[in-house]
């Protein structure tokens, strides 16, 4: 069995089978990972004697890769990154004038440099012009604990490339406070995107509207990417309702769900941040179901995303 990263809920799952007194073999078993990377887990993330606590563990990983991340990049590049986000620019206008001056960085690195920076304690996601809206939980927010969730990290390679049909993208967008949600999901290689209206962001509501809405394509869903927003916490009745698997994006990580997160700013077209969502009928959020997957895009060589699903799915 390769080597795996461990997430943080598996440090937790350690700490319990080790007060079991599970051997490590057993751990890896339970965990579906090497005992050699037990081994190491507790050998270069323990304290003393060995001793295991998983929010240290998971502190010292964390700050292991800050640090690997950093240096895997130049310094040079890494220095004129930090300028132009000090300069208040935008991650994409740093990437496209850093290649001009023959730095190698794409946005999304910059993004990511920025995420971890903060988990490491730095202040560079100050500098963001969307602070609020890409790191809008803050360090105040609640913690949600999802359960058994399973991370990006854990999820099938061939997913990346948007070459597989069947994996799907999950997320909710917000009506005014306290008139419910719209809950979108987009599937990646034809980019139909489905969106239902429910009375409330709950996880309950959520999981019945996603089972709702891919019901009929239950044979084209091979995975599910979600946030980590406490309205997916009944993930795994979904999984088993539709015979899929789900994973998790990296907290503070939208572009990892890019394509859905595109969806949605195209949806503010027709249904504006803070509308009333009680004043929008079921018969309008069909309309403009409709009206984007009939929309021409440039990715698909602008053919229509329901024309491309409807002919993949016919393939399948």
């Amino acid at each position: 069995m390769s080597y795996k990263q461990l997430i943080e809920g598996q440090r937790y799952q350690i700490e319990a089978y080790l007060r079991e007194g599970f051997s490590y073999r057993e751990i890896g078993k339970r965990l579906k990972v090497s005992h050699s990377t037990i081994s190491r887990e507790i050998r270069r993330n323990g304290i003393r004697d060995n001793h295991y606590l998983p929010e240290v563990a998971q502190s010292k990983a964390v700050k292991r890769r800050c640090l690997a991340t950093k240096y895997s990049v130049p310094e040079p590049t890494i220095t004129f990154v930090e300028f132009g986000l000090n300069e208040k620019w935008s991650p994409e206008q740093i990437a496209g004038v850093a290649k001009l001056i023959g730095y190698k960085v794409s946005h999304e690195w910059i993004y990511g440099y920025v995420q971890r920076d903060k988990l490491c304690g730095g202040k560079l996601f100050k500098q963001l012009r969307q602070s609020h809206r890409r790191y809008r939980k803050g360090n105040r927010a609640k913690r949600v604990i999802i359960p058994n969730r399973v991370g990006i990290e854990h999820r099938p390679a061939i997913v990346n490339s948007k070459q597989r049909f069947g994996d799907w993208e999950a997320d909710t967008v917000l009506g005014k406070q306290g008139t419910g949600a719209i809950v979108s999901l987009v599937e990646r290689k034809s980019k139909l995107y489905l969106i239902r209206k429910v009375q409330a962001k709950s996880a309950a509501d959520v999981a019945r509207a996603m089972i709702g809405m891919l019901w009929k394509y239950r044979r084209h869903v091979r995975t599910i990417t979600a946030d980590n927003g406490s309205e997916f916490c009944h993930h795994e009745r979904v999984a088993e309702k539709l015979k899929t698997d789900i994973y998790f994006a990296n907290p503070y990580s939208s572009w990892e769900r890019g394509l859905n997160e595109n969806f949605n700013g195209l949806l503010r077209q027709y249904i504006r941040k803070g509308t009333d969502l009680r004043t929008v009928t079921d018969k309008q959020i069909s309309d403009v179901e409709r009206a984007l997957n009939a929309r021409p895009r440039k990715c698909l060589g602008f053919k229509q995303p329901a024309v491309v699903f409807e002919a993949l799915r016919k393939a399948a």
